[in-house]
């Protein structure tokens, strides 16, 4: 058998980005073929993804892209297994990398994102290389592209797990940050009153009566709110 050395692991690891064990196994498979190590990778990683498919993404992040002049920005959601991956910087780049490539290329859902070109082969590609490498289903939700009237500001919030994008006009970027911050801590229905549903006002309006009926409210005070 052929003596697999550090150098051979580090060579293969460094052609594939697969995890150093999976490069030692591949080596050894192969009996010191470098060659034959890949194509034992290739396979092997395929399997891996092929595997991973099936099992939930219930974790995630939200990679932010805007444009230099802050007037075009975008906000994807990618979805992972387990917490673990979504802090893998890798993941992260790639979510990102999501976020720029809504906004300059403009995709219609999900499906189209997935079919356009990133660093040299599509998004589909990328990200099952990806499930392959790190080990875990990865998948991307949702996204949403934002041309601004004015200024365009981000807040990325809790290790990406939350996600602003703000279209600001007048004020300046503090101000705008600030807004940000605050949507995404308070997560508001819309911009003012027109924007939100009337049977949502009613809601709220009928709970609210009800509360300050049971806390004891006079009758006149509880049929003016």
């Amino acid at each position: 058998m052929a003596e697999i050395t550090a150098s051979m692991v580090k060579e293969l690891r460094e052609k594939t980005d697969a995890p150093m064990m999976e490069c030692k196994k591949a080596l050894a498979e192969a009996e010191g073929d470098m060659g034959k190590a890949e194509e034992i990778l290739r396979v092997k990683l395929g399997n891996k993804a092929s595997k991973a498919a099936s099992r939930v993404t219930a974790e995630g992040v939200v990679g932010v892209f805007i444009a230099g002049d802050h007037k075009l920005g975008a906000i994807v959601e990618v979805n992972c297994e387990t917490d673990f991956v979504a802090k893998n910087e890798e993941f992260l780049g790639f979510a990102r990398s999501l976020a720029e490539l809504v906004a300059k290329q403009n995709p219609a859902d999900v499906a189209a994102l997935s079919a356009l070109s990133l660093g040299g082969a599509t998004v589909e590609a990328t990200r099952t290389a990806l499930v392959g490498k790190i080990g875990e289903n990865m998948s991307i939700r949702r996204f949403a592209r934002v041309e601004a009237k004015g200024r365009l500001s981000a807040y990325v919030h809790g290790g990406s797990k939350i996600g602003v994008l703000a279209d600001v006009v007048g004020g300046d970027e503090a101000l705008a940050k600030d807004l940000a911050m605050h949507i995404a801590a308070s997560k508001p229905k819309a911009l003012d009153a027109s924007g939100v549903p009337a049977e949502l006002i009613e809601t709220e309006r009928r709970i609210a009566t009800e509360k300050a009926a049971e806390s004891g409210k006079p009758a006149n005070s509880v049929e003016k709110m």
